[in-house]
């Protein structure tokens, strides 16, 4: 009995020390969290540059998985401020991005891959999406001026962590009109964990966050270049991330490929910007209308 009541003390220990990190932020503190988060401050017009670089594996029933790729990539964004009578103060971001597709040994770019299934050589297609903006205001208040805001986040000292799921499940833009009946709908998982100086993300004076870190992971089908097919499988993304308001903190590797290959994305689309959002496989469609 005194093992079950020692043991039975230590797990109430254990299960206290874990909730004492579980914060939950509401009202402005929420929204100016969450605005930060985004846009890594408060202010408007300030660019902010989000770095990563990481690996890409091929998963395939029956088959050990494979390193087929590196990534290196840069995200870079600024936020438009607004402010409305009945929902108050309002944000939003727009941005452009790279992804380029490295060599898992050399580390170096490729734009010729041999599919290792096919044996074919293809033409890679890096990531070169613009714009990849937030697709509406968002704002302190809701429709009717209520404060419903919260955020979950964890906090471990002078560290708050913020874990974020993305399921993604939405009509391909290769698909045709009826993916709903016969399947083809695009299935991915983006996943997020970010880590903020705390006293800098809660406080609401503090305008900005400075350098913040993370992971991200994706969870997706095959890239729509790499002629897959039907094939069963999927691709797994794992990357360090690293995001800056300074952009001599930035890679000399990303630096170069901007300067070089992408100069217009080492600026963010304008405040106003209102286009449509592109992804690899509304560039991909575009490529293949170009070449018919």
């Amino acid at each position: 009995m005194k093992i079950i009541l020692i043991l039975s003390s230590l797990s109430m220990i254990l299960l206290n020390n874990l909730n004492a990190n579980e914060i939950e932020m509401t009202g402005e503190t929420a929204f100016l969290a969450y605005q930060k988060m985004i846009c890594g401050t408060t202010e408007e017009g300030v660019t902010r540059y989000g770095t990563w670089e990481g690996r890409a594996y091929s998963r395939v029933p029956g088959e050990k998985d494979r390193h087929i790729f590196n990534v290196i990539g840069i995200n870079v964004r600024q936020c438009m401020k607004t402010n409305d009578d009945i929902q108050g103060r309002g944000f939003r971001s727009v941005s452009r991005e790279i992804q380029m597709y490295l060599d898992p040994t050399t580390n170096e770019i490729i734009d010729t891959w041999k599919n290792p299934w096919t044996e074919k050589n293809i033409e890679v297609l890096h990531v070169a999406n613009d714009p990849v903006n937030m697709r509406a205001i968002s704002y302190e208040f809701d429709s009717e001026g209520n404060s419903s805001r919260k955020m979950k986040a964890r906090r471990y000292n002078d560290v708050i962590a913020s874990p974020t799921e993305i399921p993604l499940f939405y009509n391909n833009a290769l698909g045709g009109e009826y993916q709903k009946y016969v399947g083809g709908m695009y299935h991915a998982m983006e996943i997020f964990n970010s880590f903020y100086n705390a006293e800098k993300l809660i406080n609401n004076s503090v305008t900005d966050i400075g350098e913040s870190h993370g992971g991200w992971t994706r969870v997706a089908q095959w890239l729509p270049w790499m002629e897959m097919g039907d094939k069963p499988g999927l691709m797994i993304f794992n990357a360090s991330v690293f995001n800056t308001f300074e952009l001599e903190k930035v890679s000399e590797k990303l630096i170069d490929i901007l300067e070089n290959r992408y100069p217009s994305y080492l600026e963010p689309p304008p405040l106003n910007d209102d286009r449509p959002n592109e992804t690899s496989w509304t560039v991909f469609k575009k490529r293949l209308a170009t070449e018919n």
